[in-house]
């Protein structure tokens, strides 16, 4: 629960060494010469030594200064080490499901409970009371039933405040250093922070004033703002409904205002190279949107509301901080054809990703995955998949991998692969593999270094005498049929295997013509 001291190396240094933040020292903790106490670990510092980098967090006026402003994040802090770790993002978009699911289960039931019958036997005050205590009942049995619901997306709301804290905490000590660099007075920082400093009165660009100038006496559709050093977008460029095109690349953008959501006819959105660490929950009511750049910053999660953006096309988030994706992102994406999430720290792809039908490029290289849900074949339009460079995360593929008939390109090279799937050989339209640096036992080298077609021709023969080997199991166990069923399925599984298989198996194994390929399967079989 400490914080990380690679993301924020001022306020580790500095809980580290406040006395009213470390542990405190008890009579038991004094050396008894005549029994000697086993030295104390030392607290854990920074992976490297800041005070090299700041020589002035040495200052005892400078710590004294930076005292109150680390006393709430140590308090939270205490706080969140008797709750435990953050739960799975999954977990949490799983409760909020179920909070709606029983929402949804209490409003039928009371109207139900309303529109039930009054029995005859029985008068109205006693019936409306009756009615009065069922609709308790149900409330109280709903309230019952969110309450581990409740509790679980209140923890990561907790943990969500603490990060905030955190951050918040760093550019305060950050502000404090600065001044204490700059000679200034560190004891009145707190009264300057307080106030909205010179660093946050951005002056707005000439440039952006006159667009939106231009914006308020004539249509525009285009506006290019890439490479202009902006700090900051106004509120009032939401007033563009116009505008189709947006180009805020390569700037020093930290934050989108809500009011983008206004832009309704936007349909590309560049905003690549910026120091964005989020994207506003609002992006999702950009309809129309089809291209979305926003590689290159430093996004830790994309929001649920990206989700909504149906018409997207095109979604490059490469190169940032992603740990996950949104649960539902593959059920609402379903327009989308490419996806570039390359460069990031993804540890799985949620199970919905199975569902973007139309996908046609996947970009997932240097991730942390750990393997593909299985629901990934069913990205039967899929041509291109990288999955290069997962290193020791990545060991297999699920064998649904065999189901991606369009996929023409895949690069599996620089991870831990032992062996493919046995459904390999049914990729008939894959021309481009690249296996490097993988420790492959099957298929075997001298197959590999004879390409692609020879891969697949050896995944078929092997699948083949797997079924082979199984065949007469799966006869022992079907003994109880008549002869005459067990005869008609055993000769339509050869017939099929055969047909399937003939012409691939016999361009592996050199023959050429079609004889020497039946002669050996008639070996086989």
């Amino acid at each position: 629960m400490d914080p990380n001291p690679t993301k924020f190396p001022i306020l580790s240094y500095v809980m580290s060494k406040l006395p009213s933040i470390g542990p405190k020292r008890t009579a038991a903790d004094e050396f008894d010469i005549e029994q000697p106490q086993p030295l104390p670990q030392p607290p854990k510092e920074p992976h490297f030594d800041i005070t090299e980098r700041m020589p002035h967090l040495t200052d005892p006026k400078v710590i004294a200064a930076m005292n109150s402003a680390v006393a709430d994040v140590s308090q939270t802090r205490s706080m969140l080490k008797t709750l435990g770790e953050r739960p799975d993002h999954e977990l949490v978009d799983t409760a909020k499901m179920k909070l709606a699911e029983i929402e949804a289960n209490l409003s039928k039931r009371l109207t139900e409970v309303v529109l039930s019958p009054r029995p005859p036997e029985m008068e109205s005050e006693h019936w409306r009371s009756d009615l009065a205590v069922k609709e308790d009942e149900c409330r109280k049995a709903a309230e019952k039933e969110k309450e581990e619901y409740k509790a679980l997306i209140a923890l990561d709301e907790l943990h969500e405040a603490y990060e905030k804290m955190l951050k918040d905490a760093e550019r305060r000590l950050e502000k404090i250093y600065e001044t204490a660099v700059a000679g200034g007075d560190v004891e009145a920082i707190e009264q300057a922070f307080g106030e909205k400093s010179s660093e946050f009165e951005e002056e707005v660009n000439e440039e952006v004033i006159a667009i939106l100038q231009e914006s308020s006496g004539k249509s525009v559709e285009r506006v290019d703002l890439s490479g202009r050093q902006l700090r900051m977008l106004p509120e009032a460029f939401g007033k563009i409904r116009s505008l189709i095109v947006l180009n805020l690349s390569n700037n020093q953008l930290a934050v989108i205002p809500d009011s983008i959501a206004s832009l309704e006819n936007l349909e590309e959105l560049h905003l690549s190279s910026n120091l964005l660490e989020s994207l506003p929950d609002s992006i999702g009511l950009l309809f129309s949107l089809k291209i979305l750049d926003v590689s290159g910053n430093k996004l830790i999660t994309l929001p649920d509301g990206i989700c909504h953006c149906r018409s997207l096309v095109e979604l490059d988030a490469s190169v940032n901080k992603l740990s996950y994706l949104p649960t539902n992102i593959g059920f609402e994406l379903v327009n989308l054809k490419k996806l570039s999430l390359s460069l990031n720290k993804l540890r799985s792809l949620p199970t919905s990703i199975g569902e973007m039908k139309s996908l046609r490029l996947l970009d997932v290289h240097f991730n942390e995955l750990h393997g593909l849900p299985r629901s990934f074949g069913n990205l039967t339009n899929l041509e291109i998949l990288n999955l290069s460079n997962n290193f020791s995360d990545l060991t297999e593929l699920p064998d649904t991998i065999g189901d991606l008939i369009n996929l023409k390109e895949l690069d599996l090279s620089n991870n831990q692969i032992h062996e493919l799937p046995d459904t390999f050989g049914r990729l008939d339209n894959l021309t481009v593999l690249k296996l490097d640096e993988n420790p492959l036992v099957i298929p075997p080298k001298e197959v590999i270094v004879e390409g692609v077609e020879a891969i697949k021709a050896y995944m078929i023969k092997r699948r083949l005498d797997i079924l082979m080997a199984e065949e007469p199991q799966i006869m022992l166990e079907e003994m109880g049929q008549t002869p005459t069923g067990l005869l008609t399925r055993s000769t339509s599984w050869l017939s099929g295997a055969v047909s399937n298989v003939v012409g691939t198996v016999a361009g592996y194994l050199g023959g050429g013509g079609k004889s020497d390929a039946d002669h050996y399967l008639n070996q086989q079989l």
